[in-house]
């Protein structure tokens, strides 16, 4: 039997990098994944190949920072499977620039995506979360919410609220009694096309020089959602795990 059996998980950002990683390593251990990304001919694809491989997933359609849109997937979803145990908030974007740099415009956007995003995530799929006795919510946050980034001035407040909302969930599910657990992870520099993108704005010839610590593989990142996902972290919640092999810390 899988890890995660019988589970129903929804990931956010689902046709590729980490959130692909997430939603192939849940669909291998026997959880119906469901991805959702904007990208719809990338999103079909990863559904499609995680079903080649025996697994059971389908994609929808959805951007993050829309709330009408997280109403209609979470009612499909309660459509289709009846109960949601897992959910990875794991939609992102990140551009390159400083405060100076910045515009309302892009602070707003990145923060829709990825502030916005987990709180409508959370917000809309709490009460299916508890129709199917709990479960576990798991936040996308960056060790840019531990570390000053300059370059990556919004995504870094972005990610910073998803870190500090997570505790705030995590309590307030504790609390009430949800069977709800909620944690953050905190990757470094992972090897997945956002940091393709990241080198090529900052006209690197060489993505490894972006981190002096080397870059990790998406399946690194994938391994932690699992570990939450399952009932082998039962008693851990409000937590955040950093993966980043000391770059934090350095």
């Amino acid at each position: 039997m899988g890890r995660v059996e019988g589970k129903v998980a929804l990931i956010t950002g689902g046709a590729s990098g980490l959130g692909r990683a997430d939603a192939e390593i849940l669909a291998r251990e026997g959880a119906r994944v469901i991805l959702t990304d904007i990208n719809d001919d990338a999103g079909e694809s990863a559904a499609a190949s995680i079903r080649a491989a025996g697994g059971q997933a389908t994609f929808m359609h959805h951007d993050v920072s829309d709330e009408a849109q997280w109403q209609t997937v979470i009612a499909a979803i309660k459509d289709q499977h009846g109960q949601l145990h897992t959910l990875v908030n794991n939609a992102g974007i990140a551009v390159v620039e400083t405060i100076e740099q910045c515009s309302l415009e892009s602070f707003h956007r990145q923060n829709a995506v990825m502030s916005d995003g987990v709180f409508l995530g959370c917000k809309h799929a709490l009460p299916l979360m508890q129709e199917s006795g709990g479960g576990s919510i798991i936040n996308m946050s960056s060790i840019a919410s531990h570390l000053g980034f300059p370059i990556f001035f919004a995504y870094s407040a972005a990610k910073g609220a998803v870190r500090a909302m997570s505790k705030a969930i995590a309590v307030h599910c504790q609390m009430n009694g949800y069977q709800i657990r909620v944690n953050s992870i905190h990757p470094g520099a992972i090897d997945t096309p956002m940091i393709d993108q990241t080198v090529s704005d900052l006209g690197l010839d060489d993505k490894t020089a972006i981190s002096p610590v080397g870059l990790g593989r998406p399946e690194d990142v994938a391994n932690a959602v699992l570990f939450l996902a399952s009932d082998e972290s039962r008693f851990i919640s409000g937590t955040e795990i950093i993966i980043d092999n000391t770059l934090s810390i350095q």
